[in-house]
C-alpha cells in the first residue's frame, strides 16, 4: 500500500495520542507503515476486570485505535477518519505485561476504509492472540 501523505506517521501519531481517551490509555506507536499500525498498552491494573486479565472494553478500544490508526496512514493531507463500527470477538483471556495490538487495512475506499485488528497479550516476550476486530471507518475532509 502506499501513503497519500508523505508525513502520514507524524499526522497519525499527532492525530490519536492528543484524543483524551488514548491519553487516558496512556499506549505508544510501535511500528506504523503505510496500511499498517502497531499499538503497545502497557499493563495497568486499572485497565483490568476483578481477575487481573484486561478488561474487554479496553482489548475493543485498543483494536479500533490501530484499526483506525492503519486507516489514517492512507488518508491525503487534510482528511482525517472516524469510526463508524467495529466488531470485536474476544478469544482468549488476555494477561501479559502488555497487549499489542496489529491492525491492517483490509479495504481502502473515498469515502469508507474497512480495517481488521489482531490484539495480543504478551508475557515475557511471548504473544498470544486475545482479540480479533473489524472496523469500520467514514474518511472526512477537513474544511479549509
Amino acid at each position: 500500500m502506499t501513503a497519500a501523505n508523505p508525513d502520514y506517521a507524524e499526522h497519525v501519531t499527532a492525530a490519536v495520542l492528543t484524543m483524551p481517551a488514548a491519553k487516558h490509555l496512556g499506549f505508544t506507536f510501535g511500528r506504523l507503515e503505510p496500511g499498517m499500525a502497531e499499538i503497545v498498552q502497557p499493563y495497568r491494573a486499572e485497565l483490568t476486570e476483578h481477575n487481573g486479565y484486561f478488561q474487554g472494553g479496553v482489548l475493543g478500544s485498543l483494536a479500533d485505535f490501530a484499526g483506525g490508526s492503519a486507516a489514517g496512514t492512507l488518508l491525503p493531507p487534510g482528511w482525517v477518519n472516524m469510526t463508524v463500527d467495529y466488531t470485536v470477538k474476544i478469544v482468549a483471556p488476555a494477561r501479559g505485561d502488555r497487549i499489542v495490538a496489529r491492525g491492517r487495512v483490509v479495504r481502502a475506499g473515498h469515502s469508507t476504509t474497512v480495517a481488521a485488528a489482531d490484539v495480543f497479550a504478551v508475557t515475557a516476550g511471548e504473544e498470544a492472540l486475545c482479540a480479533t476486530a473489524l472496523v469500520t471507518l467514514r474518511n472526512v475532509k477537513l474544511p479549509g
